[in-house]
């Protein structure tokens, strides 16, 4: 189910919540047989960081307004792969495809959940994609009243495999009476610790490279007791900063959501590039590397 996003809000501890997706139609395309999965990592080895510099770009099949994943995939990668490389400072560049496999949306649909699934054959073109440019590919869940868990281990044909991870946008996580949009969502660091876990057993059963977790916060509120995640072996959880608006509101999400990282997360940074250009330029990449700490995933959307 392709959907669009409606109208972000500047994001800060004080924002309104972003309005919920709305259904629109895509263009069905034929679906390429991905290529087999790599022994480890896209570009060599098991490890990430300190190697890798990650950079990823977002989306959907068919909603632009949720980042440049949306249609044109060869073409993305390359300009994904000329954008990475700015972001390289001694490191090796990891471009990323995340794709938003489970969307909130506005209405319960017919299980009263409010999120749709993508199809199996769409994240199988994406994944085609990705091992075509040697990129990692990460599933993304925004998950509406439905639970993160679940959600995730449907997915696990996919997390299997080497080059696939998952990140999660808590902000849409509501709870059993609530609609996604007309409210933050709400998720635990006891929650994100259950996530991490059930990717490490992953890794251990399968014999897989270090996964990459990633997990969305644009507020404090949204996050709570995050000292509760830890580390888990093989798993590289990122908690990806997503303030939106002016480059100086930014760099204050950045410091309130960073201060206090836990020691089993990687910083990571979101770019927007209509809703951060509303209020002045966007980023440049030795703007985002000058950040304390250092961003280890920069995402765009």
């Amino acid at each position: 189910m392709a959907v669009v996003l409606l109208a972000l809000t500047a994001c800060s501890d004080k924002a309104t919540p972003p309005a919920p997706p709305a259904p629109t139609t895509a263009h069905t395309t034929p679906t390429p047989t991905p290529p087999p999965a790599p022994n480890g990592l896209p570009r060599g080895g098991r490890v990430l960081f300190p190697k890798y510099q990650l950079v990823a770009y977002v989306g959907l099949p068919g909603s632009p307004a949720l980042g440049p994943l949306d249609k044109d995939l060869d073409a993305k990668a390359a300009k994904l792969e000329t954008l990475s490389r700015a972001y390289a400072a001694g490191r090796t560049p990891q471009p990323v495809l995340e794709l938003i496999a489970v969307v909130a949306r506005g209405s319960r649909g017919k299980d009263g959940l409010y999120r749709g699934r993508l199809d199996d054959a769409k994240i199988e073109q994406y994944v085609a994609v990705a091992r075509k440019h040697k990129m990692l590919l990460l599933l993304d869940i925004q998950p509406g009243r439905a639970k993160i868990l679940p959600e995730a281990k449907r997915l696990e044909r996919w997390l299997k495999e080497p080059d696939i991870g998952l990140a999660f946008d808590p902000e849409w996580a509501v709870g059993p009476t609530q609609v996604p949009g007309r409210v933050f969502g709400h998720t635990t660091g006891q929650e994100l610790d259950s996530i991490a876990a059930y990717l490490s057993g992953l890794v251990q059963a399968n014999g897989l490279p270090e996964k990459v977790f990633v997990f969305h916060q644009l507020s404090t509120r949204i996050v709570s007791n995050e000292a509760a995640l830890k580390a888990h072996p093989g798993v590289v959880t990122i908690k990806s900063v997503d303030g939106i608006g002016a480059r100086t509101d930014k760099l204050k999400t950045w410091a309130k959501l960073t201060t206090k990282l836990p020691p089993a997360a990687h910083a990571g940074f979101k770019l927007f590039y209509t809703e951060d250009t509303r209020h002045g330029p966007l980023m440049t990449p030795p703007q985002v590397l000058a950040l304390k700490p250092r961003p280890e995933l920069v995402v765009y959307e």
